[in-house]
């Protein structure tokens, strides 16, 4: 597994904070309606949309305890790391705030919202990994092979340097102490979750496919479906200016989106 540089993009400033007896890195940058980030199980990395969102929100990204510096004995679920930062953004002042997650960071983000509901005023799942694909997902047994699922183009997208082994062995030893939770009981909590949702698929996505988009849009009471025209996985990353314009019009339009919730779109 690689991953690009996490030295903030520009305007984004490092910064740290002490929650739940843990030191958390975050990056920071803009102002406005916060919108709080979890990211995937790749590490830390921001893309142009998050500095495309950063024009109009106060973006606070937070990096999951155990991916850099000490390791992470103890979260022992996406139920645990998302309570951890809740706590962190309530550290840093904020007690109510929009928050995105993608993919693994969507997991975690998803039950960060089931156990405190009212700290979120939206939430955004990008490739959401709460949901496993039919047959799991898939075996990667390469760096190059992971770029490969990560893009619709990814050839467009330079192969990102190798993370340092004894990090990499870090990270993997706190994933794997992840407890998968059956579908049905993510399906149960989905549908107790009254908190306005945009769920976001690209149309190219191969890690999670876009079809698992539809779960979320049937069980969850106020949720919106958007399939990202020619983007795989990492949306964000591979259209950031069409990933920005769609989760800024949803956070500042909430019920009056553009999207209902008894269709999806597939958007430009």
């Amino acid at each position: 597994m690689t991953e690009t540089s996490t030295l903030p993009r520009s305007g984004f400033e490092e910064k740290f904070v002490d929650a739940d007896g843990f030191l958390i890195r975050y990056l920071e940058a803009g102002s406005g309606p916060p919108l709080v980030y979890v990211h995937s199980a790749g590490g830390l990395r921001l893309s142009r949309a998050h500095e495309l969102l950063a024009a109009s929100f106060r973006v606070v990204a937070f990096e999951v305890p155990g991916f850099s510096g000490p390791a992470n004995e103890r979260s022992r679920s996406h139920a645990d790391v998302g309570a951890s930062l809740v706590r962190a953004a309530r550290q840093v002042g904020l007690e109510r705030f929009n928050l995105w997650g993608t993919s693994f960071g969507g997991a975690v983000a998803l039950w960060a919202a089931i156990g405190a509901p009212e700290a979120i005023d939206a939430l955004v799942l990008d490739g959401c990994g709460a949901i496993e694909p039919p047959g799991g997902f898939p075996a990667v047994r390469s760096p190059e092979e992971l770029h490969q699922y990560f893009y619709a183009h990814p050839d467009r997208h330079p192969l990102a340097p190798p993370l340092d082994p004894a990090l990499l062995a870090q990270r993997r030893a706190l994933l794997g102490r992840m407890r998968a939770v059956p579908r049905a009981e993510v399906e149960q909590a989905l549908t107790s979750l009254d908190v306005p949702t945009l769920v976001i698929f690209g149309t190219h996505d191969r890690l999670t496919p876009p079809e698992l988009g539809r779960i979320y849009r049937d069980k969850m009471p106020r949720c919106h479906l958007v399939l990202l025209y020619d983007a795989g996985h990492e949306a964000a990353a591979e259209r950031p200016e069409a990933f920005a314009s769609l989760v800024q019009d949803f956070l500042r339009r909430r019920e009056a989106f553009v999207v209902n919730d008894k269709s999806s779109r597939l958007y430009p």
